[in-house]
């Protein structure tokens, strides 16, 4: 039951007709007040403390589709995150496709034990010097636990690949979870590449419900050894689990929206606390938990030599420096500096592709008043105004109406100019400055995955940097104030995070590659791009963090709901000692947000407290909601 005060197992009777079936982990339905509700067979005992039981009224599947090394885990997810039982295990285990389910009872069982895989060679490993050590710990059945910083260019898929190869040849199974859709294919393709086909399955809620289900009752059964998928797959049942991975742990596709907002890296350590496996987490940038880990000594860093580094590493250079200002003046202001016109044209001749990112989607997603400057709002809902198209009307961003007789209410002009450019209109203007050069977007309309060699121009929005054969000749990265100046505690890491993933599509710099950064070269983030130092960064963002008292140096909750129901919540919660209470802060609409803060010792002791508050008004029928978070990506 999703209500907090009901977050418990409760016994009932199997009777005869159906005690062949009811085994721990398959699906049942009982009478729970008076009502017929789902749920899941935990264990079978010989007795019970209560003297009067209800008797199990079906088995609604003979699969035992919950593992139980998943319910283990979903009960320590949930005590994790002031979550209920429930709510974890709609998150683990996909709803049930009767027609998938009768095809996989009546197949046939996979013939024999497969080949023993041979134990890898390093390959590209051998470019970090704990690399080959990292696989052989793997190969031998122990249990590493890694942060590994990719080198620019790196075919990470294919690392990831080896070091899963790794583990099935010691006998274990292996999980990886990606981002997106895109990292998805490419490890799908490097792990058939490396193991052969049918020998991993892939794990989203994209395949739809019954190439899920398919997937992951081959996993349940144990027919592959191998599992990988996007956050839906990070409770994937994966027999003999030898290692969990997981690449770009700090994008933000990798945190459940879903109560309780589990986060993808924290389940996979914990399934790796749980299971004794070893541990990878990759990126070409760090995040500031990874770097804890390091620095607590839980896991070791695999990172290149600076000679290797030096070599893979395009020529990165900001405009914003002294040297730059000294040439061109205006490269404090413009949105393109001739340094940027100057890489795009040289790599143009040069016959090779150019990407430019641009953080904002749409055409003209900010618009101001010509004469005055004051932002364009709209007359209905006060909502921004954007323009769609070069000859379109200004309409709202929110409510979408079309303000086509807009007049500005403090000076009363009627003509608009940019605020903020996207990558519709970037790709419009520099289009015309190029001209016969093709010209492709990349965004939220329309993703593209690679893209052939030769001459051309791709603007994408980040995330959506499509590769390159051969890599990019040049990298423009633009307007990177909208990416730094954000009201979020991570700007400088999420900066960092997107620059390095555009920059790591360029060709080295002895091939010609170039990225540039419009931005002063003297901030924190472009400093560690410059150096390619993911590292330093992190550990300095780290460092700014206990100082400052904010994740992952502490925990803390947020409690997010109307001001009388948080206050309620808050008032039956039994705070450990040491909690801090910070805000209220505004939130979307009536509701506001309150903060507790404790050191990461009491952080259970907090977790508990919620979810036991949470209970106490669930149990008084209260109607006001309150949405508990722990350690959320967005605190403000």
């Amino acid at each position: 039951m999703p209500l907090a005060h009901l977050d418990r197992p409760f016994d009932y009777l199997v009777p005869q007709a159906l005690a062949a079936d009811a085994v721990p982990g398959v699906r049942v339905k009982v009478r729970f007040a008076g009502q017929l509700v789902d749920g899941w067979l935990l264990e079978r005992t010989e007795r019970s403390d209560h003297p009067r039981l209800a008797y199990l009224d079906k088995v609604v599947s003979a699969v035992p589709v919950l593992a139980p090394e998943v319910a283990r885990l979903a009960r320590v997810v949930a005590d994790r995150y002031a979550g209920s039982l429930a709510d974890v295990l709609r998150l683990a285990v996909p709803p049930r496709h009767a027609r998938v389910e009768k095809e996989i009872i009546t197949a046939a069982p996979p013939a024999g034990e497969p080949e023993p895989e041979p134990e890898p060679e390093p390959e590209g490993w051998r470019d970090y010097p704990a690399g080959p050590a990292l696989l052989r710990a793997l190969a031998g059945g122990r249990s590493p636990r890694a942060v590994w910083s990719a080198l620019p260019g790196e075919d990470w898929a294919a690392r990831y690949a080896t070091a899963v190869a790794a583990t099935v040849a010691a006998g274990r199974g292996a999980l990886v979870v990606v981002a997106d859709g895109r990292d998805l294919d490419r490890l799908d393709a490097a792990l058939t590449a490396r193991l052969g086909a049918g020998r991993h399955v892939c794990l989203s809620a994209a395949l739809g419900p019954a190439r899920r289900y398919r997937a992951f009752l081959a996993a349940r059964r144990g027919d592959v050894p191998v599992v990988i998928g996007t956050r839906a797959a990070m409770f994937a049942p994966v027999d003999r689990l030898g290692l969990v991975a997981i690449w770009d742990d700090g994008d933000d596709l990798h945190a459940e929206p879903r109560a309780p907002y589990p986060h993808a890296r924290d389940v996979l350590l914990t399934r790796a606390q749980l299971a004794e496996s070893g541990v990878l987490v990759g990126g070409y940038a760090r995040t500031a938990e990874a770097q804890l880990l390091v620095e607590t000594g839980w896991a070791r860093e695999v990172v290149a030599d600076r000679a290797v580094l030096r070599a893979r590493t395009p020529a990165i250079v900001p405009t914003g420096d002294d040297p730059q200002l000294a040439r061109d003046p205006g490269a404090a202001t413009a949105r393109l500096p001739s340094l940027a016109w100057t890489a795009a044209r040289e790599a143009l001749r040069a016959d090779a592709p150019v990407l430019v990112q641009v953080p904002r989607r749409g055409y003209l997603p900010s618009v101001a008043c010509a004469d005055c400057r004051t932002p364009a709002r709209c007359p209905h809902c006060a909502g921004p105004l954007a323009l769609p198209s070069a000859g379109g009307s200004p309409a709202c961003r929110w409510c979408a109406r079309i303000a086509a007789a807009y007049a500005c209410p403090q000076c009363g002009g009627r003509r608009l100019r940019a605020s903020v450019t996207g990558a519709r209109r970037t790709a419009e203007e520099l289009g015309r400055a190029f001209p016969g050069v093709p010209v492709r977007t990349s965004g939220r309309e329309e993703v593209l995955a690679d893209i052939p060699g030769g001459a051309g121009l791709v603007i994408a929005t980040p995330g959506a940097e499509p590769v390159a054969a051969g890599g990019y000749g040049a990298i423009l990265l633009l307007d990177t104030w909208a990416l730094l100046t954000r009201a979020d505690l991570r700007a400088g890491e999420e900066a960092l995070r997107r620059w390095t993933a555009a920059a790591a599509l360029a060709r080295p710099a002895s091939d010609g590659g170039r990225v540039v950064v419009v931005a002063d070269g003297a901030l924190a983030p472009v400093q560690a791009l410059l150096r390619w130092d993911a590292g330093w960064f992190a550990a300095r963002e780290l460092a700014e963090r206990r100082e400052l008292g904010f994740p992952p140096a502490m925990r803390m909750a947020s409690v997010t709901g109307l001001p009388v129901a948080v206050a309620d919540l808050l008032a039956q919660a039994r705070l450990p000692d040491g909690a801090e209470l910070l805000g209220p802060v505004p939130a979307d609409g009536e509701r506001e947000r309150m903060l507790v803060r404790v050191p990461r010792a009491r952080a259970a002791a907090l977790a508990g407290a919620l979810h036991a508050a949470a209970g106490v008004r669930s149990a008084r029928k209260a109607t006001e909601p309150v949405r508990l978070q722990v350690d959320p990506l967005a605190l403000f």
